[in-house]
């Protein structure tokens, strides 16, 4: 067969990658034996999984299938009939709706009645037990549990035509586990679960052969497939072997021959798929080779059994689920306008694909194909067409995928077809159930025998019933969707047929062109009934907007597949003329074809239907309507005066301009109009509404399109006219007067009403304009012309502003410096436009002045002045803007700082430019020290603008000069900011690394921050550490910063002496407490006497953090030195304060007594601190009950530590107990070997001997001969005559760690045990332990019980709470939050655990 050289090309390719051909395999490399020796593909099978996958290129030209018909869709279907089932057709519904927006019911699912009928009577009254196995050619035979074979016609009544072997058989046999007939339904094999296989004839009934010799004993039959030879068949049993069985007829007598293809002892088979040909493919190059496809649990296999057996492929499966079921599926398949066969094959949720094909040169190629991914589990796999697959997933649903597209078509639900699984077989239970746990675990799932797939149909078996599954015709497809009354859905289905996109086509033949016409003639005849079903079903009674979303659901699609069809004499005549009878159809039909028009679908419009349109969009006043309208039709048929007054009445400007350029070609009147609404208010000065501004930008926009050759709103003028209109327009705005000019009119009035209107967008039209004239002699003369009119309207008048006067000269010096400029105006002009904007007398609006002057010097302006005079009027009019692109022209950068800071609206930019110009490259060195030193010369104004910005130019610039700047800065508060700044750790604009000064200026720095700053004093003490301790105390002392004091002398490490100087700051606010508290307090006082209270607690937080930092380095004497003062100092002051005034701050006082106390605890002994309260008079003298709570706060505080300390013991005690009980019970376990035989020599171990032979058994279950296992160096003597095991195939495995690296590093995985040596005796084996002692693999064994283990340790959390309870608020007064000072917060505590 002749092939593409896009074919030829691929091939190469494929044989580059290494793939397979048939002529390049060698029997001896494969290990393939001549073809008597059976058992060829073992080796094969067995072959590890990290086998390298050879099939990497993917065949992108797939099914290209326009000129090819797949052979499975031109067959009769099999006669039936729907099933009656509501439940059943309910399903399918919902199912269906799911999917039909895009491809509608693609399968038609018929339940066999008749078979379906005599499958449940034949087993009630002849005993032929359930359906296990199917088969269908030109019959349908059902095999059942109690061996009989149920032979069915095609025919309309399903008659049952033969019932092949008996009850008395199947007792003998077993079930029926396997059904095939052959390609001319002339012979029918049947397998049976015991082992057997039987021939019958279709014709008569006749048992011909009967085989028990074909198969080993004790397997079931699997599979038992005829091939295209008709004396030749394979099987395939229980054990996961496949055999070939040769039928001949010798002498009258029929014999079978069977030879064992391959043995399942290494590695089980556990489908096969012999590549059936189709009739009219007989001819095919790769029949002649009788392939056979063979699946087991790891790869897949093609093999050729003719002329003699050749290996031609092998292919893993990766990664798959253990109880995923191998699926095989051949198809003839059109690739690249070839017919070759395609094996489709999955296990689990990926299927692929394989092409075989021959070339030209005889050489047989495998190609891999673009895999299917799915989102479900397969147990069956078919092919219903060429392109379409259809799989059963593990759910029971039916799932049909378009494979080009690898889109999944449709999902049924076939639950309640109740699936026969053939998991019997695939265990041998008939036999005695010896498989494999492997094979039996696929067989949970296995459904082989219950679905078939022949001629474009699927049969699926049930329990009960049998069901057919065929594709729809196209026609099917949507009339299915029209009898639901879903007409949208059925006319996108039908146009994708119209377009060749849909998927799963049948009964479209022709060329496209005829095919086309078919579906178009349907499409209209679906139009037809959607409208007379939408005119049906209209409400006749209800609210209009109900009607009229009625008819909005149904026009739009109407109209929409009118236009696809091209068929608008359809849609204007016939369905327009239907849908008029009823009137809010009508109207919604006309309002709907507004998008179309506006979008240029709909273009022209016969007049009846262009003359209804209007007037209905005119009589609901929708004249936004008419204007979109239109501007996109063709209006030569409307009446042209009728329709300009109807659009100027209603503001429609840009449908009037249109009718009058399309309908009689005048470009003129439509500006004469909106010129007569918009002159007159702009002449008078006055504001003009929306409306005139919107018809002064239409008149801007109308203007542009008609010189630059456009036309208005969209489209383009007529080539012939473009020359014509340009000179028209321009003629007309040049006029001097208008055509009804009265006697005070201004000269050019079109020009200045433009120039009042908006100057800078009328001469953007302009310079837009301008820029196409080239070359045309007529068209610079009019650009000249309107320069001069520009030029005398504007500079000869006052009324306009210095805005509009700056935007002209703007435009004039644009075009002057274009290089082909023709242009000429008088330079003196500039020099009075100068003088306008410079005027110094003037102060309004200085900023527009500025700002139109710097515009007109960046358009190339400059070039008309003399700059000398330009720089003097503008620092004259001080115009720093003007200076500073002046100065910028002449590389005078350090004069531009000078600008910067004599624009009050720029002077905080001038430290972005400094630093830019500083630190961009681009500048010379000179000009840079120039801006250095000017800006130095500048700093204490820098400074007084911004000190932050100001401290960053100096910290990337100015690194050396900070001491020179200080001095030049004359302002104390000043110096303050800037060195705050510099010392600032923030991020600015620039962020640098922070600034070391000088100790001298860290010095000043506190100096003045005592004086602006006291309370910030402190924290910077804390981040700076570039100031000397002895000048930074004198400083702090003698501006009476106590806290600062402290701080400085505790980091000096005089500890004693900050507690001093706080102390006594403490005193000081202790005293006017007290002297505050004593007498009676008025209301006003309240608040200052709270702020007091403030105030001695925050004093006493900072004594109290200054003694707990330090009592950690002291002895208890030093300690006692610390904290007594300190508790004297609280209690003194209780004694001044008497009488019930004083109770609420005695109170106050008597807390914060108790926080010291608590606090000091930590540290000093409780005696000491209970003998200092008692010798004090506030306490000594007073009653027990004054420290009652006191007391019994320290006896809590000491029995809840008790509690813990005997809690936690507990706790661990407990937890030691289960950890050594469930180590003892893994130790004491038995061990159970895999196998019976020693896992290196393979000689099983003997039970009962003569002589004692010991064995080693691991608790990976791997068994050994003490002598094998020495042998191979598995064993380590350990120091203490131990001896060590490792498991010498785990350790293999593993990556070869052997006994040299000793049992500690091989005992940490799996592959040791804890019960290691045995003896094998007389009949008995014995458990020896060398030592009571964990070895090292026990204590292996020991790890993974801890990893087991993963609850949490109850120390921990206890810990945590603890912790938690730690953080609040403590206190001796509440006992169940001790306080920091308990043993349990202790860094040395330990707990000392006795056995339990």
């Amino acid at each position: 067969m002749s092939e593409s050289p896009d074919t030829r090309s691929l091939v190469s390719a494929s044989s580059q990658l290494n793939l397979m051909e048939i002529d390049t395999i060698d029997d001896k490399e494969f290990d393939i034996p001549q073809v008597d020796t059976p058992p060829t593909l073992e080796s094969i099978l067995n072959e590890p999984e990290e086998e390298e996958e050879p099939f990497i290129l993917e065949d992108t030209s797939l099914m290209n299938t326009e000129s090819i018909d797949a052979h499975s869709c031109e067959t009769s279907s099999l006669a039936s009939s729907d099933s009656g089932d509501r439940t059943h057709l309910k399903r399918k519904r919902k199912t269906l709706e799911l999917h039909t927006a895009i491809h509608g019911s693609v399968l038609r699912h018929s339940i066999l009645k008749g078979i379906s009928a005599q499958i449940v009577s034949a087993a009630d009254k002849v005993d032929a037990g359930l359906p296990t196995a199917v088969t269908v050619s030109g019959v349908i035979v059902v095999g059942t549990s109690h061996g009989l074979a149920l032979v069915f016609g095609k025919d309309l009544n399903q008659a049952l035509r033969l019932c092949l072997g008996s009850t008395a058989t199947g007792a003998e046999y077993g079930a029926v586990s396997a059904l095939s007939i052959n390609h001319d339904c002339t012979r029918l094999l049947c397998g049976f679960a015991k082992g057997q296989i039987t021939m019958w004839d279709l014709a008569n009934g006749k048992l011909l052969r009967t085989i028990t010799d074909a198969n080993p004993p004790g397997s079931a039959i699997l599979h038992v497939k005829f091939t295209d030879d008709p004396t030749l068949a394979v099987c395939n049993d229980s054990g996961g072997s496949v055999f070939e069985l040769a039928f001949r007829r010798v002498m009258g007598m029929r014999t079978c021959d069977s030879r064992c293809l391959f043995s399942g002892s290494k590695g089980e088979v556990c489908n096969v798929e012999p590549l059936h040909t189709p009739p009219d493919l007989k001819d095919h190059p790769i029949t002649q080779y009788s392939l056979l496809a063979m699946a087991s649990l790891t790869k897949i296999l093609v093999i050729g059994l003719k002329p003699s057996l050749k290996v031609w492929m092998t292919f893993p499966y990766g990664k798959a689920d253990p109880s995923s079921i191998p699926q095989l599926a051949w198809q003839f398949v059109p690739v690249q306008k070839a017919v070759n066969p395609v094996l489709a094959f999955c296990r689990g949720v990926t299927v692929h694909f394989l092409l075989v094909k021959k070339d030209d040169s005889g050489t047989i190629h495998v190609i891999k194909q673009r895999q299917l991914q799915l989102d479900c589990d397969i147990i069956s796999l078919s092919w219903i067409d060429s392109r379409t697959l259809v799989a059963v997933d593990s759910g029971e649903k039916l799932r049909v995928v378009d494979r080009p597209s690898q889109e999944e078509l449709e999902t049924i639900d076939m639950a309640e077809v109740q699936l026969v699984y053939n998991s019997s077989h695939f265990k041998s239970l008939a036999t005695g159930g010896n498989v494999s746990q492997a094979l039996a675990l696929v067989g949970e799932k296995a459904c082989y025998q219950s679905v078939c797939s022949y001629a474009g149909q699927i049969v699926i078996l049930g329990t009960k019933s049998a069901h057919v599954m065929t594709l729809r015709s196209w026609r099917e497809r949507v009339d299915f969707l029209l009898k639901q009354e879903r007409f949208v859905e059925a006319l996108s289905l039908a146009w994708s047929f119209h377009e060749g996109t849909a998927k799963a086509v049948l009964g479209l033949f022709g060329d496209p062109a005829k095919r086309k016409g078919v579906v178009a003639d349907k499409m209209v005849e679906i139009l037809f009934q959607y409208v007379e079903h939408s005119l049906k079903k209209c409400p006749e009674h209800g609210k209009i907007q109900v009607m009229e979303q009625h008819f909005l659901d149904v026009v739009p699609v109407v109209v929409d597949y009118c236009l696809l069809l091209q068929r608008t004499d359809l849609l204007f005549s016939q369905l327009y003329g239907r849908l008029g009878e009823n009137c809010v159809a009508r109207g919604v039909f006309l309002e709907s074809l507004e998008p179309y028009i506006v979008s240029e679908r709909l273009g022209c419009l016969n007049a009846a239907v262009m003359k209804d349109l209007l007037a209905h969009l005119q009589d609901n006043n929708m004249m936004d309507s008419i204007g979109n309208c239109l501007v996109h039709m063709d209006i030569t048929s409307l009446d042209i005066q009728q329709v300009v007054q109807m659009c100027w009445t209603n503001q429609l400007y840009d449908a009037m301009i249109y009718v009058f350029n399309r309908g009689i070609n005048d470009y003129i009147n439509p500006m004469e109009k909106l010129f007569q609404v918009i002159t007159p208010p702009l002449r008078q000065g006055r504001a003009l509404t929306d409306e005139q501004v919107v018809m002064g930008n239409k008149l801007l926009v109308y203007i542009s399109c008609c010189l630059a050759g456009r036309a208005y709103p969209l489209g383009d003028i007529p080539e012939d006219l473009v020359s014509q209109v340009k000179n028209q327009v321009f003629e007309f705005l040049i006029g001097v007067h208008s055509a009804d000019a009265g006697p005070d009119e201004d000269m050019y009035p079109y020009i200045r009403t433009l120039l009042h209107f908006d100057t800078r967008e009328f001469l953007n039209v302009l310079a837009l304009t301008f820029e196409d004239f080239k070359n045309d002699k007529q068209a610079l003369e009019y650009q000249q012309r309107i320069v001069d009119i520009l030029l005398k309207v504007m500079v000869e008048n006052s009324d306009f502003t210095p805005s509009q006067v700056g935007c002209l000269f703007t435009f004039l010096a644009r075009q002057l410096a274009k290089p082909d400029n023709t242009l000429f105006v008088n330079r003196k002009l500039f020099d009075q436009v100068l003088e306008f904007l410079c005027c110094p007398d003037d102060d309004s609006r200085h900023t527009e002045r500025q700002q139109v002057l710097l515009e007109l010097l960046q358009a190339g302006g400059v070039v008309q002045f003399d700059e000398g005079r330009l720089l003097r009027l503008a620092e004259k009019a001080e115009f720093y803007q003007i200076c500073e692109f002046l100065y910028e022209q002449k590389h005078q950068y350090d004069k531009i700082i000078d600008c910067y800071l004599r624009d009050p609206l720029r002077k905080g930019e001038v430290f972005n430019y400094i630093h830019n110009l500083l630190s961009i490259p681009g500048y010379s060195s000179e000009e840079k020290q120039c801006v250095w030193n000017k800006a130095l010369q500048h700093i204490q104004e820098l400074v007084t603008l911004d000190p932050a910005k100001s401290a960053d130019l100096v910290v990337v610039h100015f690194p050396e000069e900070v001491g020179p700047i200080i001095t030049q800065l004359q302002d104390d508060h000043l110096v303050f900011q800037f060195l705050r700044c510099l010392l600032d750790l923030r991020e600015g604009p620039h962020p640098q690394a922070l600034l070391k000064l000088s100790p001298d200026l860290n010095e000043l720095h506190i100096s003045l921050m005592c004086r602006f700053a006291p309370r910030q004093l402190t924290d910077f003490l804390k981040s700076s550490q570039e100031y000397r301790l002895e000048e930074a105390i004198q400083i702090t002392k003698q501006n009476q910063l106590h806290e600062a004091t402290a701080y400085l002398l505790e980091k000096k490490g005089d500890a004693h002496g900050a507690f001093q100087v706080l102390l006594k700051t403490l005193k000081v606010k202790l005293c006017a407490l007290t002297e505050g508290g004593g007498a009676q307090q008025r209301s006003g006082e309240e608040c200052e006497g709270g702020a007091v209270l403030r105030r001695v607690e925050e004093g006493l937080r900072d004594i109290i953090a200054l003694c707990h930092r330090s009592s950690q380095s002291l002895n208890p004497q030093q300690r006692e030195v610390l904290w007594f003062p300190l508790l004297e100092a609280m209690m003194s002051p209780q004694k001044l304060l008497k009488g019930p005034d004083a109770r609420p701050t005695s109170e106050a006082l008597k807390e914060l007594t108790m926080n010291v106390l608590n606090r000091m605890s930590s540290f000093i002994p409780l005696p000491a601190i209970i003998q200092r309260i008692l010798q004090d008079p506030v306490y000594g003298k007073g009653k027990l009950a004054e420290i009652q709570g006191l007391i019994l706060g320290m006896l809590e505080t000491f029995n809840y530590e008790q509690t813990l300390l005997e809690t936690t013991t507990s706790l661990l005690n407990h937890d030691l107990h289960w950890s050594l009980s469930h180590l003892r019970a893994v130790v004491s376990k038995g061990l159970h070997p895999r196998q019976d035989q020693c896992n290196i020599c393979l000689q099983q171990y003997k039970r009962r001997h003569d002589s004692p032979e010991q064995i080693i058994v691991f608790s990976c279950g791997h068994l050994y001969h003490c002598h094998c296992l020495q042998r191979k160096g598995r064993s380590q003597m350990d120091p203490r005559l131990f001896q060590a095991w490792s498991c010498y195939k785990c350790t293999s495995s593993q990556g070869g760690r052997g006994g040299d690296r000793g049992a500690l590093e091989t005992g940490r995985g799996r592959n040791t045990s804890l019960a290691q040596t045995s003896r094998t005796a007389v009949g008995d084996v014995k458990k020896v332990f060398v030592e009571t002692t964990l070895d090292p693999q026990q204590s292996q064994s020991w790890d993974q019980l801890r990893s087991l283990y993963r609850g949490p340790s109850r120390l921990a959390i206890l810990s945590e709470i603890s912790h938690c309870h730690g953080n609040e608020k403590s206190g001796l007064l509440n006992p169940a939050q001790p306080g920091t000072g308990s043993i349990f917060h202790s860094e040395n505590f330990q707990l000392k655990l006795s056995p339990p």
